[in-house]
């Protein structure tokens, strides 16, 4: 199954949408995960409200470090936030995939109602963009096994 690690610094908003919307909608050929470079260590709560108000499951959605996926690696990692993109991703990564994908920040808004309104245009945002990576990853999954490799 095609693998996206979603980045972001503190790992508790952006990252944390990403990571649920793709997985929900990820049509069974796409898996996602999410960590942070600094993680937060505790989901922002707005990102639970409005993924539950959506219907998305929030069971198992945390913040934690991206060393956790170094036995685990992705086949695509998404930054999501400026700061993550402009960090050194660790070597452990290798050559996978790096793209940068910049959301605002909802949970940084101080108005309720623009919070609202910014975390569900977020969730609209990532909903649009989750068949491309779903292509991508049905893609990839019908490639044979050493296609492509010489003899």
């Amino acid at each position: 199954m095609f693998h996206i690690l979603f980045l972001c610094t503190h790992n508790r908003c952006r990252s944390i949408l990403c990571e649920a919307v793709a997985n929900a909608r990820g049509g069974g050929v796409l898996r996602a995960s999410s960590a942070g470079s600094a993680p937060e260590g505790e989901v922002h709560p707005m990102t639970l409200k409005y993924l539950g108000a959506r219907g998305y499951p929030t069971a198992g959605l945390e913040s934690k470090s991206w060393d956790r996926f170094r036995d685990d690696l992705p086949d695509l990692v998404v930054t999501v936030c400026d700061s993550a993109a402009a960090e050194p991703c660790p070597v452990w990564l290798g050559r996978t995939e790096t793209i940068h994908w910049s959301l605002m920040d909802p949970s940084k808004l101080s108005s309720p109602s623009e919070q609202e309104a910014a975390f569900h245009q977020i969730m609209s945002e990532i909903e649009e963009q989750v068949p491309q990576w779903v292509k991508r990853a049905a893609a990839v999954a019908s490639v044979p096994s050493g296609a492509g490799t010489t003899e």
